[in-house]
């Protein structure tokens, strides 16, 4: 299983698919256990050997032209058709609510004091399939932090952008437009919560999330909001897209649960993109050792 621990997600210079690939399969094969420096100044790291066959990373291919992003369209593949021309530059993200330092900052800005991770995590969507994706990003919490929020703010709240001149989606009533998504406060500040900025090394495809992208991995795909375009910092539990939209069928945490079914399919199984064969979902998608202490007294069947 690709379960990592907070203090071994390190950086590792991903430069294209087959070049992360190989080196996956390099490090199983020699037993590397130590970690080497490269030119660029980045860690190349250990990769722990993925315990299961089914864990190795997707395709480039499969991960950019199969995914849910209603933006965009209802259907998988409409995303990478339908956001070619999506303009991701200039991009600014508003940081405002409970922080000693609200501002409109621009991408470039908001991302250039951070050293980028690479990370591969699961992903689980909610419709019952998966994927392990490789992304490239800054820990959230690091993020926050140079926010300064004030004690009152409990929740993290972000909004997508809202243009349906360049988002068909929004034109239609499929959701409550903008998307919204959020976070409690430790769950935001937990080391494994990501702002991906990029895909396989490479810069975000924009049917991925361009330019920024929320990724927790223990929690349902939809939790992982696109196109961020404000931060807001809240005392009270914000309500998610999908909660507005059909309350019965999703809730705030949205952790990944085989023990509790989504009203039309089970969610006990999965089927990982580009196999055949079902797996067994595992609770918090595989990373119970490191988040399960956050729900500590939940009961996680009305806490869904």
């Amino acid at each position: 299983m690709l379960i990592k621990k907070p203090d071994d997600i390190k950086s590792s210079e991903i430069t294209s698919e087959e070049s992360y690939v190989n080196r996956r399969k390099f490090l199983a094969v020699a037993g590397v256990a130590t970690a080497g420096v490269l030119g660029s100044g980045r860690i190349l790291s250990a990769m722990t050997p993925a315990k299961r066959q089914d864990d190795k990373p997707n395709s480039w291919t499969e991960i950019t032209t199969y995914n849910n992003y209603y933006e965009f369209g209802t259907g998988k593949g409409d995303p990478s058709q339908n956001a070619t021309n999506f303009r991701t530059k200039p991009w600014t993200v508003k940081v405002d609510g409970l922080v000693k330092k609200p501002a409109d900052y621009q991408f470039e800005d908001l991302v250039k004091p951070y050293k980028l991770e690479d990370r591969t995590y699961r992903f689980r969507c909610v419709e019952a399939w998966s994927m392990v994706i490789p992304w490239q990003g800054i820990p959230l919490a690091e993020m926050i932090k140079r926010f300064e929020p004030l004690p009152s703010a409990k929740y993290v709240q972000f909004t997508t952008i809202m243009a349906p001149d360049q988002m068909p989606g929004q034109r239609q009533p499929i959701l409550p437009w903008p998307y919204v998504e959020g976070l409690r406060m430790d769950e935001a500040m937990h080391p494994l919560t990501l702002m991906a900025t990029g895909l396989y090394g490479k810069t975000l495809p924009n049917q991925d999330g361009a330019p920024l992208r929320l990724i927790v991995p223990w929690k349902y795909g939809f939790k992982g909001i696109k196109a961020i375009t404000r931060i807001s910092f809240v005392e009270n539990q914000p309500k998610n897209t999908w909660q507005l939209a059909n309350a019965d069928e999703y809730g705030f945490f949205a952790n990944v649960n085989p023990e509790v079914d989504h009203p039309r399919w089970t969610q006990s199984s999965e089927r990982r993109i580009g196999q055949f064969r079902r797996q067994k979902t595992l609770m918090f998608n595989g990373y119970a050792e490191q988040v399960a202490k956050l729900y500590t007294g939940m009961d996680l069947r009305k806490n869904f």
